[in-house]
Formats: C-alpha cells, structure tokens, sequence
C-alpha cells in the first residue's frame, strides 16, 4: 500500500530543509540571479553541514540517490531515501532552484551513478561532484541520438564528442557522459561514463547565459582523445540488444522525479507569495465555499492550487515507486510531464495576479516565472514525457509510436 504522508523519521530532514531555504538561500538569491556565473560561496558551508550529516548517517535522503532495484529486497512497505530527496529538493526550491542545482556534490550526474553503478563504483565515487553531459549539438530530447564514441583502447575507451547543456559542467570534478561504443548496435551500445575533470582532453569551452537558474552554470564541454579507465563505464559493459536502451533510461528513472519536485518546490513558493499579496490586496479565498462564488482572482488561485496539489501527488508517487524497488519509468514521466508543466502555469498566473508588483523585481515571482521553464524542459521535455507516457500505457515501442 501508498502512502503519501511525509514519514515521521524525515519530517526533522525536510524542516531543516525548508530552514536552509528561508534563511540561507532565499536571502541571496536575488544576488546571484544578477551575477550570472558568480559562484555562490556560501553553499560551501551548506554542502559542510550535509558532509556532516552523511557521516552521523542522519540524512538519508539529503544527497543524491538511486533507483536501485533488487529481486530479493525487503517486501514491507518503505518510504525512504527518494521520497526524503524528493520532498527536501522541493523545499530547497522553494528557496531558489539555481542555488540547489549549484549544490557541491548533489549533482545530476550524482543520481546517475547511485541509479547505474556497481556497489564497487559507489564507494569509488563516492563524494564526488558529478555533471550530467546527454545533449549534443545535433540533438536535444532524443537521447539515443547519441554520437560521442567510447572506443575500447586496451584497458580504456577513449572519448571524442563535444555536449551542450550540462548543468554544473565547469564547477563540479566530474562529469556523467553518455556516449556509444558502436553506432551500428544503435540505443543498445549507449553507456555512460565518470570522466574527472583533470583527464586530458576535457575542456570546458563556454558558459551559456540564460533566461533563469542563472546562480546555476551551464556548459559546453568537449571531450577529445579522452582516456577513460574501463571501470569507470556505470554497470555493465555488456551490449545487450534485446535489453536496449533500458540501462541507460533507469538514470532517468531517478532524475525525473527529482525535476518534478524541484517545480513543486519552485510553483509552492509562487503560491506561498501570491497568497499574502492577494490577502494584502483584500481578495479573501474562502475554501469553505465553491470557487464560482468567489472572486475571479480567488478563484482562479484555487484551481493553480489544486493543479499544484496532483504533481506533488504524482511526484511522491514516483518516489514511493523507486524506494519500494518498483519500476517507475512511466510514474517518473508522469511526474515530469505535470510537474513541469503546472510548474511553469502557476509562476506565470501568479506574475499576472500579483500584476505589476509580480513582473517587478521588487519581489521574487517574476525569477520564480523564469527559473520555472526550464524545469519543464531539461531531462525530457513535456512533449517528451507525454510520448514516454503514451507508449507505456499502449504499449507501444518507440519504432511504432514516434
């Protein structure tokens, strides 16, 4: 059985989560939202405290995790370190998306190897800051579209390809590539790879300016002649065709998810705003009476707060799903397809019913509107989602539904 109450053993990790968010990033978020590329300084004692926690082993869930599955797990009922991450992502952003996504060692790449490596690899990892390097300049959402080659070269595969986008990609040590050991095997031969920063050949060779997260850098990373320990290739080097590109997708499995709460966490603290400001402006929302009876702007907060309430509904589902070693794959889409999009449909319509106090910077909702886009964009976008969700309810592969 589901059960979508936050667990009693995490409600104490999520307080303290939305604590650091109120009173560590919400203070500088306007600040570095105009110093594009500036690196926060203050997340290093954040990411201190967390170090901290992970060696106490009270915070599970405050780091990156998995969806790791196992046939012979423990059948009860668990509500564990997904769901914490989830909920703690979501309050996190409630403070400032680009702050968390600038977290020292909480990256994308991070969830990556907790999804896809072996338990030798997670403690050969372990407390690394890891980017995520999928998209490439001839593609964007089509991840088997992959064109970065990994030869095998004696005991390495050597590297060659160039990836856009990739979040943290000049400040974290090491970077997930996703590249293909035969293009003639297609989605089967994709395999990711750790490769640190300090191999020769990996250059970082711009920062992108962008719309919103801009406290988050985003890269271009070249990747030439790069040797790469083979046992640094995530799980097995084995190309199974009949398996095809599931090994790979299992990372986003995990990720997914973790999108989702972060638009949860970003549209809460729109809600949050706009409800004071309407209360200021004397518009009462009465939830004791039907919405139709009310003001159009009350009325119109209470349809974006029950849109907000089923992605929270979808993403702890997601969660529970990956902590309870179920496959997820089509929940995780689900949840990144509502998230993302109500995401972007509550900070937008809580610009317009703030008026001109929400499209001024004089409060945060206009960069809450900004940072919430790309939330519905990066790990698969919504058209993305809704076709990963489509062939999974039909039944359909991807050759047949395109």
């Amino acid at each position: 059985m589901i059960y979508l109450e936050i667990p009693k053993k995490h409600r104490t990790l999520i307080d303290q989560a939305h604590q650091v968010a109120m009173n560590m990033l919400r203070p500088i978020s306007r600040k570095y939202d105009l110093a594009e590329h500036e690196y926060p300084k203050e997340l290093d004692m954040l990411a201190a405290m967390i170090d901290g926690l992970d060696a106490s082993g009270a915070s599970e869930g405050a780091g990156a995790t998995g969806v790791r599955r196992d046939a012979d797990a423990d059948k009860s009922n668990k509500n564990g370190a997904n769901m914490a991450s989830a909920l703690s992502v979501a309050e996190m952003c409630w403070g400032d998306t680009g702050l968390t996504l600038s977290m020292p060692r909480q990256g994308l790449g991070n969830s990556a190897i907790a999804s896809v490596a072996t338990d030798e690899q997670l403690k050969k990892f372990k407390g690394t800051w890891a980017s995520m390097a999928i998209t490439e300049p001839s593609f964007g959402s089509d991840s088997s579209a992959i064109t970065t080659t990994a030869k095998v070269d004696g005991d390495a595969y050597v590297l060659n390809g160039e990836k856009i986008f990739v979040t943290s990609g000049e400040r974290s040590d090491s970077i997930v590539v996703w590249a293909t050991l035969d293009k003639s095997l297609g989605k089967a031969a994709i395999k990711s790879f750790v490769v640190t920063k300090d191999m020769p050949g990996v250059k970082v060779e711009r920062l992108e300016h962008k719309l919103g997260i801009r406290a988050s850098d985003t890269a271009v990373i070249t990747f030439t002649d790069v040797r790469v320990p083979a046992e640094n290739l995530l799980g097995s080097p084995e190309i199974n065709v009949q398996e095809g590109f599931a090994g790979a997708m299992a990372t986003f499995d995990n990720t997914r998810p973790l999108v989702a709460a972060m638009a949860v966490g970003c549209a809460r603290a729109s809600l949050d705003l706009t409800r004071d400001l309407l209360k200021q402006a004397g518009v009462e929302i009465d939830y004791d009476k039907p919405a139709y009876l009310q003001s159009a702007a009350a009325a119109k907060f209470i349809q974006l707060e029950a849109d907000w309430e089923g992605a929270l509904l979808l993403t702890m589902q997601a969660a529970w799903m990956a902590d309870n070693k179920k496959a997820n794959s089509l929940e995780a889409s689900m949840s990144k397809a509502k998230a993302g999009r109500v995401g972007s449909d509550v900070t937008l319509s809580c610009i317009e019913l703030a008026t001109g106090v929400g499209y001024s910077e004089s409060e945060l909702l206009e960069k809450w509107g900004r940072d919430s886009k790309i939330l519905d964009i990066f790990e698969g976008t919504q058209q993305i989602q809704q076709l990963i969700v489509a062939r999974r309810i039909l039944g359909l592969s991807s050759s047949e539904l395109k």
